[in-house]
């Protein structure tokens, strides 16, 4: 009896043995800066590793698969090799593995699907184990087409209009003129515009001198992450026009005034030529 009794104890003891030594290892998505990822942007995700605090793990290969919508920079290696149960960070029985990646400029919005693959040499299989998990992406940016709606040389005044062709409503929007040879600003170089809705347009005015050529400007808004945003646009001045319409306006007034006395002399000449008229059929009725 005694001799059963010492039997299954080794035997509980072994099995308990046997069970520490499984790997268990655990991969998950825990942070994302931004959140949301923005098409075209970096962002960087880092992932947590449990069970490798296990000394059984032995051997421990991690591996995130560069794969739509992710890519990495050249030479940033896609996986990481750590000795299991050799190492502290944090305190944390968790490896945290971070890396830093550009999304797709066409990434769709949305939680887009994302994998890792991770394998332990103490595994029996030593097979990979591939985990999905999501980032959370959204284009946030905006773009905007600029024109030149009015100006005056006379005056010194240049209006900008301002379309907002994006899909998103902006805040704080500022346009700036920098310093530059084709246009010499006059005061303030920087107009506050304020928000400024998805296919909606407004104006700036400034106080400036303008050549033929190229105009540079800048564009500052805040977008819906509370991130500021900066947009530099060039645009192709010709002057032309703005003096043709000069031209135009002066011209104006003398056109109509000689309309004007042309109409007159011809209702006075059509009644002169009515009374003569008259008076030559009253002296022919006299005789």
């Amino acid at each position: 009896m005694k001799g059963s009794i010492f039997i299954l104890v080794i035997a509980i003891i072994f099995l308990s043995s046997n069970v520490s030594a499984v790997c268990n290892l655990d991969a998950s998505l825990i942070n994302q800066d931004p959140y949301p990822a923005i098409p075209g942007d970096y962002v960087t995700i880092v992932f947590q590793l449990a069970g490798v605090e296990n000394p059984d793990c032995k051997d421990v290969y991690f591996e995130l698969i560069e794969n739509y919508p992710l890519k990495l920079d050249p030479g940033v290696s896609a996986s990481v090799s750590v000795k299991a149960g050799t190492f502290v960070e944090d305190s944390s029985s968790y490896l945290k593995i971070p890396y830093k990646v550009r999304i797709d400029a066409n990434a769709l919005d949305g939680n887009q699907e994302i994998s890792v693959r991770y394998r332990s040499s103490g595994a029996p299989s030593g097979t990979y184990t591939i985990e999905k998990l999501n980032l959370n992406i959204q284009d946030v940016k905006t773009d905007f087409e600029v024109f030149i709606k009015n100006y005056n040389p006379n005056t010194g005044k240049i209006t900008f209009e301002i379309l907002n062709i994006g899909k998103n409503d902006v805040e704080a929007l500022t346009l700036y003129i920098p310093s530059q040879d084709n246009i010499v600003v006059r005061g303030t170089s920087t107009n506050i515009i304020g928000s400024l809705d998805s296919n909606d347009y407004t104006t700036a005015d400034f106080d400036a001198l303008a050549n033929n050529g190229e105009i540079n400007i800048t564009l500052t808004y805040t977008d819906s992450i509370n991130e500021r945003r900066i947009l530099k646009k060039v645009i192709v001045f010709d002057s032309a026009p703005f003096y043709n319409k000069i031209e135009s306006e002066k011209k104006t007034p003398t056109t109509y005034y000689v309309v004007g006395v042309v109409i007159v002399l011809a209702v006075a000449y059509y009644f002169y030529r009515r009374h003569r008229e008259k008076k030559r059929k009253a002296l022919h009725h006299h005789k």
